[in-house]
């Protein structure tokens, strides 16, 4: 587990209304709001669309000591809302943290090293979970999950329940995997199904074979019928 960077951010503030809104984006501004159970109303602002994205460039937990108009707040950037052709920013939700109460996260888990399954025994690295949802208090954030895999084997696997979760509160089921090191596809297999393929392929082509042979042949047959047939005629003439 590491602690997260504390990004510094100034904003200004701003009247709420899609009229400016849409003036400030095109300032290259975002449109934002500050709340949390110690803010009595909400907070209108706007910060620099550059800034906001150093903050969004890494898949990792971040707080801001976020300033506006003179004001510092501790806080944690909650939500971001996205255009959805342009992909830029359009509005930002900052959380005021409060040291007594306990915030719901979802943190990334970054895997660290080889395990020995895949450089000694070929097999490869499945992580279904890739982020853990937890409920904390501020001064235990965590940035991320680092897990050290290097030691395991084929057919290990790490879980929920083996994060460093001191402090913290898990969300999701303890005995969700999140990473294991599953076993080479064999060699075999694929040789058995090559020569599998090759016999059906050889009996196709037999039977393809057998088949123009038989269709062949009675054409051949037929016109000999008929010129005997003919000859008959003939010599009954």
């Amino acid at each position: 587990m590491t602690k997260p960077d504390i990004i510094k951010l100034e904003g200004e503030k701003r009247e709420a209304g899609k009229k400016v809104s849409r003036k400030l984006r095109d300032e290259l501004r975002v449109p934002s709001v500050l709340y949390g159970p110690k803010v009595k109303e909400n907070i209108h602002f706007h910060i620099s669309e550059v800034e906001l994205e150093k903050i969004l460039s890494t898949a990792q937990t971040k707080l801001q000591e976020l300033t506006v108009d003179g004001e510092t707040y501790n806080t944690l950037l909650k939500n971001v809302e996205y255009d959805p052709i342009t992909d830029r920013p359009l509005h930002a939700d900052f959380y005021v943290l409060a040291e007594d109460r306990r915030v719901t996260l979802r943190v990334p888990i970054r895997l660290k090293g080889t395990p020995i399954g895949v450089t000694d025994g070929g097999g490869r690295v499945f992580q279904p979970l890739r982020i853990v949802r937890v409920k904390v208090l501020p001064d235990v954030i965590p940035a991320q999950f680092e897990l050290d895999i290097s030691q395991l084997e084929i057919g290990d696997a790490v879980h929920v329940s083996e994060l460093d979760m001191e402090g913290i509160t898990p969300m999701d089921d303890p005995s969700r995997t999140i990473v294991t090191v599953t076993p080479p596809k064999a060699d075999e297999v694929f040789e058995t199904t090559a020569i599998a393929d090759e016999e059906e392929i050889e009996e196709e082509l037999l039977e393809g074979e057998e088949a123009e042979l038989a269709e062949g042949e009675e054409p051949a047959e037929g016109e000999e019928a008929e010129g005997e047939g003919e000859e008959d005629e003939e010599s009954k003439e």
